[in-house]
């Protein structure tokens, strides 16, 4: 595995890092505790100990079987997780952005973590005028002071919003951002990454692979579940995109690398991306993902 430094943090996190949304139950399938352990187990052997997760992926359930799996390790692992949202039902949100509910938010995250600290704390897809709370991020600087934050961090809910990535810069102490990036979707080269250069922003790549579109596995035609998030798109843009990805197959990638392994690689060649975050249905994919760090030079 290789490492990179995210930004002004100085954490020494691992180019490929382990995004756990599906845990909360959204993408088609339901996780035993078991099945979370054996792959963060996986994750942690092949030097993968960067875990990504949020409060509303389920009622905090993803912290919860992430927080059970690593119990009695937690030191091994770097955790980020989200705050702004509360989980309902499927797809289904509210809106949590005061300074007293996000500190409940992260008192719940906490307790569900195992954990009296989270490294990398993230303003979870918010809009600008829930960016500019001036109270909420004097809280969360008290939570830093306290130890229970280690870093704050910004999670764009679009790709091109580089107001928002200056702003909390600038004003809130903001030092990572995670962004939607992969080869279908380039925008943050154009307005976001390079004020994450200007202000050296820590850059973590979310939806990777285009939420397993540039895996190879699916073709023009495929279908999804009712309870996978995928199958919210509308059929004509999923085609459209694996007709983009089948293009971008016979093109760009080498022969015999597999694609999955050449996409999460493909984000990585800008250096300004220190670490991607794809989701890991199974500890397969978990050894696939890894496998990429060989092709990062």
């Amino acid at each position: 595995m290789k490492y990179r430094i995210l930004g002004k943090t100085g954490l020494k996190i691992p180019v490929i890092g382990v995004g756990t949304w599906q845990y909360g139950g959204e993408w088609g399938q339901r996780y035993t505790a078991a099945e979370v352990r054996a792959i963060l187990d996986k994750a942690l052997e092949l030097g993968m100990n960067f875990l990504d997760t949020a409060e509303c992926y389920g009622d905090h359930l993803s912290e919860s079987l992430i927080g059970g799996a690593i119990e009695g390790r937690r030191d091994q692992y770097i955790l980020a997780t989200k705050f702004g949202h509360k989980f309902n039902a499927f797809l289904e949100r509210e809106q949590r952005w005061s300074a007293a509910e996000v500190q409940r938010q992260l008192d719940d995250s906490l307790r569900a973590l195992r954990t009296d600290h989270i490294d990398l704390y993230q303003f979870h897809s918010g809009t600008d005028e829930q960016l500019q709370n001036d109270d909420l991020w004097s809280m969360l600087h008290k939570q830093v002071e306290a130890g229970k934050v280690l870093h704050l961090g910004l999670s764009l809910r679009m790709t091109g919003e580089a107001f928002q990535v200056e702003k909390s810069a600038r004003d809130y102490g903001v030092e990572a951002l995670q962004v939607h990036y992969n080869r279908l979707d380039r925008s943050p080269e154009e307005f976001v990454f390079p004020v994450c250069a200007q202000y050296n922003i820590g850059v973590l790549a979310r939806v990777p692979l285009a939420s397993g579109f540039l895996s190879g596995k699916y073709r023009p035609g495929q279908t999804f579940p009712a309870d996978d998030v995928r199958g919210q798109r509308g059929q004509e843009r999923i085609d459209e995109q694996l007709r983009q990805v089948e293009e971008i197959h016979r093109t760009e990638v080498p022969a015999g690398v597999p694609m999955a392994e050449w996409a999460l690689a493909w984000c990585l060649k800008n250096p300004l991306v220190h670490c991607v975050i794809p989701g890991c249905k199974n500890v397969a994919q978990v050894e696939s993902n890894a496998r990429a760090s060989e092709l990062v030079k």
